[in-house]
Order: structure tokens, then sequence, then C-alpha cells
């Protein structure tokens, strides 16, 4: 069958885009005219960082020894945190062009996209990109894939995606090399989902690889996943422009659309089959996308100048309209005493966090307050039950709590040769556990750790880029949950709790990141006529304490000499006034001082 299906994997900045522009262009999908850098990454955010956050899937043709191929090829994103839409790609391939930059070598999420691939048994061409930089290295990058990955270093294909040089052998390497897509298992319709986005005219444009069967325009098609049935309204392929179809045959890659008016109505990883002659079973691997990290979003005060809005309306409507195009988000209402009403969002990781914070201030145009990134922890009661929690306010009574469970992840960094120890001390410091070392070529080294999420979410990424100079990279996925000594840390404002700033800790460094939250809260909150006492509490025990002092009115200015005890009765009377004041009195505390203290990283 003249078919291929691939997807094009890397580590994040290694060119994959660049290198699907000149696939595009080779093949002659695009001209000259048409052709701009990035044409597969439609997002403004997507060009300005120069990272793909979507996957996305174009036909071409390649002709080969005098016949044509159908190549199908999907361009996935390379960071750790949208792995899911990796591995959800892969499942509609065949095969795995991976990428790796000969000037950088194997970096973590090279090693991470790979083994998914060998996990699904997808055969691998290797590439090296870059050839033509002054610092390209590509005979050693292609030792260490050979080390790293047991692929022959001589069958390393190398090219400069930006020159252009060497993709026609790619090309040919693709029909020669990638296996064509496996026999029909049955007569009824299997399409795996593996994408989905949606228009405001058509609605949700659902990306399918059909595996068994056909589809044809007019079908009446269920989801085997959520039991949903629609009337395909819409079929075709990117060429990467959109181009009909009346039908997609068995292998082919293309996209629907059926009226479907909610990204909740479709699941990435579901098998779509026919409402009249449905399959037995669905296609395996579908899975619903875990969320890791959360934290809540409030309207800011609005900034004058900015244009921004900044009520809650203005908010719900942002975050509605952004999760209509990304599902992969949760979220939740939220209220807090300090900072009003909110929402309480869902993330597959920290850098999925940042793409929708900047999203909803782009196309939602609100001004947002973000409170500092927190994980799920399970708590398992003494009544045998257990619950997850996002967020520390929601832990419930101390004394119905037998345990608390935290995230575990396996982390792979890496690194120079030079920098191993002081990784070590950093991932020792976060209370880390050292699983291997592996030599990676002659100058680098992978180091294996087990390490609570909390402790990386913060600025563990920062400063292992400090530590390496910018040249250590990581990797990470979830791997269990374990019980740990871990509190409640309550910080009190004048004796009151303030819910937004409680922090779930290890109770070894509970003292030392409550010092460092009041130490921020005494630089921001402003002195008032009374002395403000700020607290650190877990449990009914306080661990640290700073104070804010009093600002003292000079009572007695306007007695111009006199007797001392009309002095002494002023006095008197305004230390009697700051006693009644103190114990009736308000402490407003500024979103500055909120924050400054999310912007703390220990």
């Amino acid at each position: 069958m003249r078919i291929r299906n691939f997807s094009i994997i890397a580590h994040i900045d290694h060119g994959k885009s660049t290198l699907a522009d000149r696939l595009l262009q080779a093949t002659k999908a695009v001209s000259e005219r048409e052709a701009r850098a990035q044409l597969l990454d439609s997002m403004d955010l997507e060009r300005e960082r120069g990272i793909t956050i979507k996957a996305s899937a174009v036909t071409v043709t390649h002709r080969y020894q005098g016949e044509d191929y159908e190549l199908n090829f999907i361009d996935t994103p390379g960071h750790v945190d949208f792995t899911y839409e990796v591995s959800r790609a892969l499942k509609a391939c065949e095969g795995a062009i991976l990428v790796v930059d000969s000037t950088q070598g194997v970096q973590a999420q090279t090693v991470a996209n790979a083994y998914l691939a060998v996990s699904n048994d997808l055969a691998l061409i290797p590439v090296i990109n870059k050839i033509d930089l002054p610092a390209a290295n590509p005979d050693k990058v292609a030792m260490e894939v050979e080390q790293v990955f047991g692929l022959p270093a001589e069958d390393c294909l190398q090219v400069s995606a930006k020159s252009g040089r060497g993709i026609n052998e790619l090309l040919d390497r693709i029909v020669e090399k990638l296996p064509p897509p496996p026999q029909e298992r049955m007569k009824q319709l299997r399409a795996l989902i593996f994408d989905c986005k949606y228009d405001e005219y058509r609605g949700v444009v659902v990306y399918i690889r059909v595996f068994d069967g056909r589809i044809r325009t007019g079908d009446k098609i269920r989801m085997m996943g959520s039991g949903r049935t629609f009337n395909v309204t819409d079929l075709g392929r990117n060429t990467p422009f959109p181009q009909k179809m009346k039908e997609l045959n068995f292998a082919q890659v293309g996209y629907l659309c059926a009226s479907i008016k909610s990204l909740a109505d479709v699941r990435v990883g579901d098998t779509i089959t026919l409402e009249s002659d449905p399959a037995a079973e669905p296609l395996p691997g579908y899975e619903e996308p875990k969320q890791m990290v959360f934290c809540d979003f409030y309207p800011a005060t609005d900034e004058e100048g900015t244009g921004k809005r900044a009520d809650f309306e203005a908010l719900r409507e942002a975050i509605e309209k952004l999760h209509i195009n990304d599902a992969s988000f949760t979220y939740e209402t939220q209220h807090s005493e300090a900072l009003g009403f909110g929402f309480r969002c869902g993330f597959l990781g920290l850098l999925h966090m940042d793409i929708v914070q900047e999203r909803l201030e782009r196309e939602g145009n609100v001004s947002i307050v973000q409170t500092a990134p927190t994980v799920s922890y399970r708590v398992l009661r003494h009544d045998g039950s257990e619950i997850e929690i996002h967020n520390p306010a929601d832990l419930p009574d101390m004394g119905t709590v037998l345990e608390i469970r935290e995230p575990i992840v396996k982390i792979e960094i890496i690194c120079p040769n030079d920098n191993i120890g002081d990784l070590m001390k950093l991932c020792d410091a976060r209370r880390g556990i050292f699983q291997s070392q592996v030599a990676i070529g002659e100058d680098r080294q992978m180091l294996v750790y087990e390490l609570p999420l909390a402790e990386i979410i913060y600025d563990f990424y920062d400063k292992l880029k400090s530590v390496t100079r910018g040249y250590g990279t990581m990797d990470y996925e979830i791997t269990s949950y374990r019980m740990d000594n871990l509190v409640k840390v309550q910080i009190l404002v004048n004796g009151d709790a303030v819910e937004a700033l409680a922090l779930i800790c290890h109770r070894d460094f509970a003292e030392q990141r409550s010092r460092q939250i009041l130490q921020k809260l005494k630089e921001q909150i402003d002195r008032h006529q009374f002395e403000i006492p700020l607290q650190a509490a877990i449990g009914g025990k306080i661990i640290a304490r700073e104070s804010i002092k009093s600002m003292r009115k000079n009572v007695i200015a306007k007695c111009y000499g006199g007797d001392v005890s009309r002095k002494r009765k002023l006095l008197e009377k305004q230390k009697a006034g700051k006693k009644r004041m103190k114990q009736i009195g308000t402490v407003s505390i500024p979103q500055e001082a909120f924050m400054a203290i999310l912007d703390q990283g220990d």
C-alpha cells in the first residue's frame, strides 16, 4: 500500500516545525509565495515562543521510483507538558522521524519521545538537523544516538531544515524504511481521534486516522467513549490547506466536522464508529488527560492605560471561551476572602499553565492575579475513605486524616559532566532519591531521580538552567503517590487565617518556607495605627512570627509647655484607643503582597 503515516518528534527547539516547512515545500504542497516560517503553527503564541503547542496533521504526495506515495505526517509538540498529545499522535502512526539538533545533541525530551515511539512499536528514522551551523558536530551526535537508542550511527540522516539540504533524501528514506499500514482487522469503521480544535463557524473540527473501514459525508457516527452520536457534515484533509473529500478510506488521515458545539463532546484518544454498524470494541490506548498542576485565577484591579477588563464576569467569559479551544484544562468557581471570586484551574504542567494564562490575557482581554501553583494530594482518612484535593484550603481537619500522599515524579536530567555534583546537591535538597546515572557521549550524563512534584513546580527548572549555564534539560513523568510527613501551614494576619496563602509542605521545611512568606508580607503590608502580628501555624502551634510596628501619631504636638500630667493623660488616652482599635481593626492586604509571595521560589 502506497501510504506512509509518520510523526515528527524531538526535544523543544530542535527544528521540527522548520523541517515540516521544508517537507511541504519539497513535495510542492506549498508554493514559494505561500511558504512562511512555522507554517503549521497557527497560534501567534507558537510563533513568538518558537514552540509547537498543538499537533497538526498534513497530507502530501511524494513521487518515488515512478510511483506516487501518500505521506501523512503529524508535527507534534516537544515539551513535556504536551506528552499526552504526542502519545495520541504516535498511536495514529507506523513510524516516526526522530530529530536531533547537531549543536545540542540528545536532550531529555528526545529520550522521552523516542521511548514513547518505541513503546508504540514505531519504526524510527534518526535525523540530525542544523548541520550547516558553525558549531555543528553531526558525527559526535550520531554516536550519541547510537549509544542512547541503539540506532546505528551510519543510519542517521544529516539534514539542514533551514537550507533544505538532505530533505529529498529524507523523503525517499521515509518511503523505504517506514512500514505501510497493517491490514484491516474488521469491516466496521474504527477511526482514532488524535486531535481536535474549535472553529467558530464549523464547530469542533476532529482530526482522525482511519484504522478499519471507511467514513463518508452524511454518515451517522458514534463516539465509543462518550456514546454521543453526530451526523458527518464535512470531510477533508489538510494539504496543508483544507481540501474537501467525499470519503476517507482505510489508513488515511484527515478531519471531519459534524456540527459538534463543544470540545467536551469530543475526547482525544476516543474511537469513532458508525451508528448503523458499530465496531465490537474500540481501539486500544484511550485515557483521559490528567491535570497535575493547579492554581487560582482572580480578576486583578484594573490598571489604567492597559484597556483590559478586570471583573469576574469578563474572566468567566474568557475562561469558558478558551476551554472550548483547549479541553485539557479544568476550572471551577473559587472564593477567597482576600481576592474575591475567581476560578480554580487544573493544567497538564507548568508550561501549559503559563500558556493558558497568557492566552486568557491576550484573547480574553482580561487582567489576572494568579496564585502560586500547587499539586494534587490524596488524603487517606481514619474511616478508610480517600479524597483528592487540589487546594490546601480544602484539606480536612487533621484529626480525621491518617496520611497525606503527594505525587512523585521520575525525572531525567541530561547535563554536562562538570555540573553533576551541583545537580545532585540540588536534587538532594528537594528530597530527591537517586536512581541511576548513564553516560551520553564523552562530556554529558543522564541523571535519573525520584522527586516530589511539589518540589519541582516552583523554580527547579530555573535553578537547573542556572547551574548548567543553560545546557541542562529535563523530562519528567508521574509515577506514583507516596506518603510523607506533610503538614498544612496556615498564615495568620492579625489573628485571622488567610486561606489564599495556606500551603502544604514537608514538616522539615515548614518553618523556613513560613519565615520567607512572613518577611515578604511584612515588606508589602502598610503600617497601621496598631501593631500587626504576622504568624504561621501548624494546627494550634505557632512556628514563625513577624510583627509590623504600629504607626505612632504625635498627640502631644499641640501641647506647648504646661503640666506634664496633661501630656501623660493624652498618651494614656491614645494607648487605650490603640488597644480598642486592635481588637476591632481589620488589616487590608494589597494585591502586591500576594504577587510578591507568589513570585517566591523556595
